[in-house]
């Protein structure tokens, strides 16, 4: 473990810039949105800023990415096929713990599976990883639901704590205690972590009168959905509030749904693109022919949930899909994010208890 001043802070970002392209929370001008975005000016990325309004996934899985060209030699009769890998190194400075326990979703779902998906890894093994514990929950909060805050466990080359007039920085990996050694960081003694502990405490104790935006006790809802015991009147109520907009899947940290098609660049040649995809889509689903197993939308919103919630994805990816951001409940028109969702299934078992006591 290290020290470093707060007013030095911003010496690890620019120590990176030497390597990296670096991204950060930074505040937009014009949209008054604090984004997850690259810049080149490290003194515009804060440590305080607002939880970014897009998790910073875009950066090891864009919104839309040429993976492939190819092209057909008529006469030849060959076929040139290029791979188009990311060779750049990223580092991602400021991470929030809920979006990087977002990207180990991701990456249990690109890497830790049957197939290795080399496009995805081509970006998460140039990525340099600053987590940063929230001594504060943001309004919108409830990692504290999902195990998945305040302060990141795993996954990081730096993790970040603010303590007073320091920051406390734990290191994660070989080029992480690197980087930290060749800036002759202070090293930190034994009672900073119990400084750290104590911060953590403070953060978890504020989530009742700071992150008063959404509550999503989960626990008994995952069981519902795992066993199925969920009447479909509650999926239809969903679904009616559900505009399809997709808006909930773009901004969930783990959410990993893509769609590849080929675009003709010219004669013989094509680029083949992947671009996210949503489950919210009455298109996502449709098979060869016209059948699609999950028309009506509330099926694709039960899917959703199911996917995010259900013992089984939780055992596949060893946590639950959702991390606990709150983003979903942020930009759902029909305010059925995360939370409500939690809360109308839980409002539901009440009721059926009830009447079996009655």
């Amino acid at each position: 473990m290290y020290i470093i001043e707060k007013s030095r802070v911003m010496d690890i970002a620019r120590e990176l810039k030497k390597t990296y392209q670096v991204y950060g929370p930074v505040l937009e001008k014009d949209s008054l949105q604090v984004m997850f975005s690259r810049t080149e000016d490290v003194e515009r990325i804060s440590l305080t800023a607002a939880l970014p309004a897009i998790p910073a996934k875009h950066v090891m899985f864009p919104h839309y990415k040429t993976i492939m060209r190819y092209k057909y030699d008529r006469t030849a009769q060959k076929v040139d096929i290029t791979p188009l890998f990311d060779e750049t190194s990223k580092a991602l400075f400021g991470l929030r713990s809920c979006d990087l326990t977002g990207l180990q979703c991701l990456d249990r779902f690109f890497l830790g599976q049957d197939y290795i998906d080399e496009m995805y890894r081509s970006f998460r093994k140039r990525t340099f990883i600053v987590a940063n514990t929230c001594v504060s929950p943001f309004r919108e909060c409830f990692c504290s639901c999902t195990d998945s805050g305040p302060s990141a466990r795993e996954g990081y080359d730096l993790n970040l704590t603010e303590l007073g007039d320091v920051y406390l920085i734990e290191t994660g990996s070989e080029r992480g205690t690197a980087l930290a050694e060749s800036m002759r960081l202070k090293k930190a003694d034994a009672s900073f972590t119990q400084k750290k502990s104590a911060a953590i405490d403070t953060s978890l104790s504020l989530f009742d009168t700071v992150a008063q935006e959404n509550k999503a006790w989960m626990s008994r809802v995952v069981n519902r959905i795992t066993t199925g015991l969920i009447n479909d009147h509650v999926w239809t109520y969903i679904g009616d509030q559900c505009l399809e907009c997709g808006a909930c899947t773009f901004v969930c940290p783990s959410c990993s749904c893509f769609n590849v098609a080929d675009a003709v660049t010219g004669s013989g040649a094509a680029d083949r693109n992947r671009t996210w995809d949503s489950c919210a889509f009455e298109g996502y689903s449709r098979m060869a022919g016209g059948h699609n197993p999950r028309k009506p939308v509330e099926d694709r919103r039960s899917k959703r949930f199911f996917c995010k919630l259900s013992y089984s994805q939780s055992k596949k990816y060893l946590r639950p899909g959702c991390v606990g951001c709150g983003r979903c409940a942020w930009v759902c028109p029909g305010d059925i994010g995360m939370p409500n969702v939690v809360t109308y299934i839980r409002r539901e078992i009440i009721n059926e208890e009830a009447n079996r006591n009655g």
